[in-house]
């Protein structure tokens, strides 16, 4: 199981960097498809920052955090990171569907991934604590 939650981390590296590229482009991106699906307005948004940390480069840490605690077999920390993590997507998506209107396919992507990343690390931990019992 760990080496399949790194391996999903791994991607949402992958998919958090795609997003950070179009965060700091002022050039059309191809993930810019219509009205309601353009990552540039996304990422360009004023909540596409904390501070000045881009919110993409938070995604990149939390999933090598992720992928280290799945490696290092850190099973409860790593639910509360996956969890962690899912809420704040869901955060981001909200603003995404309520204020700004537009939809990022990299942030879907990556909802996507700390969901399944979550529920793995979930069942993970679970399934850590019944052995033990």
């Amino acid at each position: 199981m760990r080496y399949l939650i790194a391996l999903l981390a791994l991607a949402g590296i992958a998919v958090s960097t795609l997003a950070l590229r179009v965060h700091y482009s002022t050039e059309t991106q191809p993930c810019s498809i219509n009205e309601k699906w353009d990552c540039g307005i996304v990422n360009h948004s004023p909540y596409a920052k904390m501070g000045p940390v881009p919110v993409a480069a938070i995604g990149m840490a939390g999933y090598a955090l992720i992928a280290g605690l799945a490696l290092m077999r850190r099973r409860r920390l790593l639910a509360g990171a996956a969890a962690a993590g899912l809420a704040f997507s869901l955060y981001l998506t909200h603003i995404e569907k309520d204020v700004l209107m537009v939809w990022c396919l990299y942030c879907v992507a990556s909802l996507g991934i700390i969901s399944l990343i979550t529920v793995a690390s979930v069942g993970w931990a679970l399934a850590g604590r019944r052995r033990l019992a």
